[in-house]
């Protein structure tokens, strides 16, 4: 059913931006989509759901579907003082801190922020980014959603590129768009990490990577660089990949398989810190002891992986710098001012998780 519902729903919407339907036609009944798609009634309703929320079409009662101006003039008002913040998550990890940052700023100015949360999911991210293109927001800060995957998104953007909305772009990019951006050199950090690690005397490691954000890819291909850089055979490394919507459960049970199948790994990379302590927890619950058993390496310096012993070695997120320097940003674009994208070379941070490999020998 998900299948279809989705066939429908993307068909109709392309058509729709396509122009084969024009602003205030009339589309197809119920029974004629469900004929001409081959589908029960429920697949089409829930797909024209989805459809008027997104602002694609409307109804009028009693009078069928219609197409809505979904290219509505998304000017920004002059006289609005509201800055919209999107990230994937707000609540938790390192983004209390990043949006902690921008508001110190803005709010000096006289502005005020609207949060909004994606989940890391492309239509939280449209319903998200039209819920504030309608308050007509003074500008956009926005982290892209599942930035390594196709966005069918790309068309709100052109219309926030269109009619000029000062927008920046955070821990990635879209291609084909000038936004400035504010970005983490992952692919550096990573294999500075790993380097690390050899230094240690650790070759055969096993890399954890979150690969539907481009953070993700960029520090999977700086493990791998890594081991190009030092002549190290690519065959002593390992790499599992998973996306921001698996279990943690699934993604330590391919560990544990991992770790059972090759006993010469001697280091776990993770793609962030909250995977890491998760791992850690894992492990020592297994009697396994880190790092005297085995070195362990996040990304992002979270606060809360240094509380816990043992203290995590890391890259060094610049999140409320990062913070700050996109509310000052934001609001020279509002200014009608130039601005530069800004890029960040997370340092390492050597905490207690990570020891020599001849401490696995003691």
């Amino acid at each position: 059913m998900e299948v279809k519902y989705e066939t429908v729903k993307q068909t109709l919407r392309n058509e729709i931006i396509d122009g084969k339907y024009q602003i205030n036609e009339k589309l197809p009944t119920e029974s004629a989509l469900m004929k001409r798609f081959n589908v029960s009634r429920y697949t089409i309703r829930r797909a024209v759901g989805d459809l008027e929320n997104e602002h694609y079409i409307y109804r009028i009662q009693g009078g069928g579907m219609f197409v809505q101006d979904w290219q509505r003039d998304w000017a920004k008002n002059e006289k609005n003082k509201i800055i919209g913040v999107i990230s994937t998550h707000i609540a938790d990890y390192i983004f209390p801190q990043i949006i902690s940052g921008i508001d110190s700023v803005v709010t000096e100015q006289g502005y005020s922020m609207i949060v909004g949360n994606t989940l890391n999911k492309h239509d939280r991210e449209r319903q998200t980014i039209l819920n504030m293109l309608d308050l007509q927001i003074a500008g956009l800060i926005i982290e892209p959603t599942e930035s390594a995957m196709p966005n069918p998104n790309l068309d709100l953007y052109r219309q926030i590129q269109k009619y000029k909305i000062p927008t920046i772009l955070f821990h990635s990019a879209y291609p084909g768009f000038n936004f400035p951006t504010l970005l983490t050199k992952d692919r550096e950090a990573e294999k500075n990490l790993i380097k690390y690690l050899f230094d240690l005397g650790h070759t055969n490691i096993l890399g954890v990577f979150q690969v539907n954000d481009q953070q993700g890819v960029d520090r999977m291909g700086g493990m791998i660089q890594a081991y190009q850089e030092y002549g190290i055979p690519t065959t002593k490394s390992n790499v599992i990949m998973y996306q921001s919507g698996d279990a943690y459960d699934d993604i330590i049970k391919k560990i544990d398989v991992m770790l059972t199948s090759d006993k010469n790994i001697t280091a776990i990379a993770c793609y962030n810190d909250q995977l890491a302590t998760r791992i850690i927890s894992h492990l020592q619950g297994q009697g396994i002891n880190v790092p005297q058993d085995i070195s362990v390496v996040g990304f992002d310096n979270f606060e809360m992986a240094q509380i816990f012993p043992p203290s995590l070695t890391t890259a060094n997120h610049p999140k409320r710098k990062l913070g700050e320097d996109a509310g000052k940003m934001i609001l020279d674009m509002i200014n009608g001012l130039t601005v530069e994208s800004k890029t960040y070379l997370p340092a390492i941070i050597k905490g207690n998780s990570t020891a020599p490999l001849k401490a696995k020998e003691i």
